[in-house]
């Protein structure tokens, strides 16, 4: 089985995006771009874009229906993650976090419990937006994940 790497693109970071692409290249693995729009990149490294319709979980249904085992897939969405999981694909965030059939159940509950309190006006949480921790993070996930990928799937 070939490793490939999928990017739930439309919200994903650029650093994570150029991350990706560079640590790719030196390693020949194809990355998936997926989105309902082009999305760019800075880099001048290639790869393979695909854009889905505007319904509703187009590229996560695109992702889900083509990524195999051997593939890892970045993505902040928790539901699409937990589709994922139950294939057992390797699913990681933009912040570090690889979902799991231990955690994914958790994450999804608290993402539940904080969409109702936002609902009910409950919720003056805000985002903190993307910071270098978060980068950090995500890279000691992702370059620990590639690892284990290449490891059990490089011939």
């Amino acid at each position: 089985m070939k490793i490939r790497i999928w990017i739930d693109a439309d919200s994903c970071p650029v650093l994570v995006r150029d991350h990706t692409l560079k640590y790719a290249k030196n390693r020949n693995i194809p990355v998936i771009f997926v989105a309902n729009k082009e999305i760019k990149s800075e880099t001048g490294i290639k790869f393979e874009m695909i854009i889905t319709g505007t319904e509703k979980d187009a590229a996560d249904n695109y992702i889900c229906e083509h990524a195999e085992k051997s593939d890892l897939v970045i993505t902040r969405d928790f539901l699409f993650a937990e589709k994922l999981v139950e294939k057992e694909i390797t699913c990681i965030n933009d912040r570090g976090t690889k979902f799991t059939k231990d955690n994914i159940r958790e994450l999804v509950s608290e993402r539940d419990f904080n969409l109702s309190l936002a609902q009910m006006g409950l919720n003056n949480h805000k985002s903190s937006g993307y910071s270098q921790k978060h980068f950090k993070l995500f890279c000691n996930c992702f370059d620990k994940e590639m690892q284990e990928l290449i490891w059990l799937y490089r011939p």
